[in-house]
């Protein structure tokens, strides 16, 4: 028997199995809102008396310390005075914040608040007296009773904000009750209707077993064999991700070398030919020797250009001095350029050779978006090993963003992403806003090769 005839054959037993269920659902998301509600009001305006009455006790440590200072000059006394009045501050900020949708209460401890400046200001006035000398001042002040009804005033507000905090949690409880009542009976109601559709549909039971089985072994089936279409196509867009990179760099290779080979032959030949001319024609007037050192300067220029550009396409120190090394040169670079504080560290360790490659063009694409976006003062670069991994690390100060929210049009982060990826290693990004960036890469170290294949290698270099 199928599903579908089993569901046509019990039609009472589904609609009565249903609509319990979304009754259920209803009293118990209802009692649940409302009792999330009740404590969270709870919380709060226990916390708002909490703190009403720690303006109380700030008051009377600030106006302890006060007299104490004042009675016996000990400045020692000053120090819980000054750490309460401070304190109290930041309490009144927490208070205003819980009040501002209560217009009420808003306007009670607003007026508490109006009493603790003016008690704050004549504690003030008070111990500036008796700090310039003028006893007779503080003392004609200290002796009259302004501070003691001001106590008493703030006093009473405080107390008034009490009661009517109070209030509001007896209110808050009787809504718990209320709610718990209301969920007692929802829940015993549903609970009787919910044994009686378990009755009816138990009948059904078995065949509705088997053909969960049935469908379960079915979903099983499918889902093994979408995992292995899943793992087929990812070790193709892995080894398609490896064959891009490689013909990415093999036609940078190639554009370096027509360019070093191409480019510089024509650049170097014009400027032996400006060599020539300025040697040969001595009596040039003076615009036309001014032409030709322009004109050589320009070539030198134009040289200088092609060198940035095919050390950009393959870093020739990568090849010659080593992956240090060229993170060195890099970093130096662009030190330089960017006037920020770079500090390495940076071990050898064992990569193959598109390993360094990586490595290296990650370092690159981290420091010109640092240059680009972070406005960062310091950058730290890390290359280290560890275990059979090996760790590249760029850390900037700068303002940083939320990694959470890179989004597909990132693609300078997506293709260093992949590029490590395709390496076997994986790459990440810890990112705040004005905590600054950090962007680190693991490597899986290269198995060690014998020396005789090691040196031809440094030849090839």
């Amino acid at each position: 028997m199928s599903l579908h005839r089993v569901m046509r054959s019990a039609p009472v037993t589904v609609s009565l199995a249903v609509i319990t269920a979304l009754a259920l659902i209803f009293v118990s998301e209802l009692s649940y809102n409302r009792s999330i509600a009740a404590m969270r009001n709870l919380d709060s305006v226990v916390a708002t008396r909490l703190q009403v009455q720690q303006i109380l006790r700030l008051m009377l440590d600030a106006e302890t310390g006060q007299r104490g200072y004042l009675l016996t000059g000990n400045t020692d006394y000053l120090k819980p005075y000054v750490a309460a009045t401070r304190q109290l501050g930041s309490t009144l900020s927490e208070l205003g914040e819980h009040y501002k949708d209560q217009p009420q209460s808003l306007a009670e401890f607003t007026q508490l608040a109006q009493l603790i400046a003016q008690k704050l200001s004549e504690m003030e006035t008070v111990v500036r007296l008796r700090q310039e000398g003028r006893e007779a001042a503080w003392r004609s002040v200290l002796e009259t009773d302004i501070g003691r009804e001001q106590m008493a005033l703030i006093r009473h507000a405080a107390d008034t904000l009490v009661v009517r905090d109070t209030e509001r949690i007896e209110h808050e409880h009787r809504q718990v009750s209320r709610t718990l009542l209301i969920a007692r009976v929802g829940i015993a109601a549903m609970t009787t209707v919910s044994v009686l559709a378990l009755l009816m549909y138990l009948r059904q039971g078995a065949t509705l077993e088997q053909e969960r089985a049935q469908r379960q072994a079915s979903l099983q089936r499918e889902r093994d064999s979408l995992e292995q279409q899943v793992r087929h196509r990812t070790q193709a867009l892995t080894q398609l991700a490896q064959h891009l990179q490689t013909a990415r760099e093999d036609e940078r290779s190639r554009l370096a070398r027509e360019l070093h080979d191409e480019l510089g032959a024509l650049l170097t030949a014009a400027k032996l030919d400006v060599a020539r001319l300025q040697s040969r024609l001595p009596g040039l007037s003076a615009e036309a020797s001014e032409r030709i050192v322009h004109l050589n300067s320009t070539l030198n220029s134009g040289i200088a250009l092609k060198r940035r550009i095919i050390e950009d396409l393959r870093p020739s120190s990568l090849s010659n001095l080593g992956l240090v090394a060229a993170l060195e040169i890099l970093t130096q670079e662009y030190a330089t350029r960017s006037g920020q504080r770079v500090r390495t560290s940076l071990e050898p360790v064992p990569l193959s050779p598109s390993g360094e490659l990586t490595v290296y063009r990650l370092v690159q694409e981290a420091l010109t978006n640092i240059a680009k976006y972070a406005q960062a003062g310091t950058v730290d670069v890390t290359l280290r090993g560890e275990g059979d991994r090996v760790e590249i690390a760029v850390q900037d100060d700068g303002r940083g963003f939320r990694s959470e929210g890179v989004d597909a049009s990132a693609h300078g982060l997506l293709g260093m992403r992949y590029r490590v990826e395709a390496e076997g290693g994986e790459m990440h990004i810890d990112s705040r806003p004005a905590r600054g960036t950090r962007l680190s890469a693991w490597l899986p170290k290269a198995r060690a090769v014998a020396k005789s294949d090691a040196g031809p290698m440094g030849e090839a270099a």
